[in-house]
C-alpha cells in the first residue's frame, strides 16, 4: 500500500503549536481546562498539546483517556478513565489525531455529557471531509478532502510525529 506523507515532524509541532494558542485565546478567563484524549492517538496528541499549552501559560491542564471501538461503538463498552478530575463546570477538550465521519467523537462525547460540563470543545490533528455525525472540530491543525477509500495515518514514534495519506 502506497503512503503519501502529508504533514512531517516540523509541521505537526508548528500546527500543534498554533492550536495550543487557540484554545487558550478561547479559553483565557479559564483557571483548568481538561483535555480527553481517544486512545490511543487522541491520547498521544493530548499529551503534546498540553506540552505545548504548558510551555507558555499558567492554565492547568487534566489529561483523560477514554476508549471506544471506533468502527462500532454499541459493540463494547466506552471506557471513559477520570480519575479523580469532575468534570462538572469545567472546559473540556475532546482530543483525536484524526476526524472522519464524526462518529467516534459523537460517541465519545456521552460519558463526557454525563458529567456536565461547562463547555466541551473538540481539536483534531486531521479533520477529513465525510461528515456523517452533527459533530464539528473547534481546533484543527489540517483540513483535508480525501475520496472515502483513502485513509490518513498518523504516526506516533518516539519524539516523531508523522501524518500520511494511505
Amino acid at each position: 500500500m502506497s503512503r503519501t506523507q502529508i504533514l512531517d515532524h516540523d509541521t505537526i509541532v508548528q500546527k500543534t503549536k498554533r492550536i495550543a494558542y487557540q484554545i487558550v485565546e478561547d479559553n483565557f478567563d479559564e483557571k483548568e481546562l481538561v483535555l480527553i484524549g481517544i486512545v490511543p492517538n487522541g491520547l498521544a496528541y493530548a499529551e503534546l498539546l498540553k506540552a505545548n499549552i504548558q510551555a507558555f501559560s499558567n492554565i492547568a491542564i487534566d489529561i483523560l483517556s477514554l476508549e471506544l471501538n471506533k468502527l462500532n461503538p454499541l459493540d463494547e463498552a466506552i471506557v471513559f478513565h477520570k480519575g479523580k478530575t469532575n468534570l462538572k463546570n469545567k472546559v473540556v477538550i475532546l482530543v483525536d489525531d484524526v476526524a472522519n465521519t464524526g462518529k467516534t467523537a459523537f460517541y465519545a462525547l456521552k460519558p463526557i455529557m454525563d458529567e456536565n460540563p461547562k463547555k466541551v470543545q473538540i481539536a483534531v490533528l486531521v479533520d477529513r471531509k465525510h461528515k456523517l455525525f452533527p459533530v464539528a472540530a473547534d481546533f484543527v491543525g489540517m483540513s483535508l478532502s480525501t475520496t472515502l477509500k483513502e485513509h490518513i495515518l498518523v504516526e506516533f514514534e518516539k519524539k516523531k510525529v508523522n501524518a500520511y495519506l494511505l
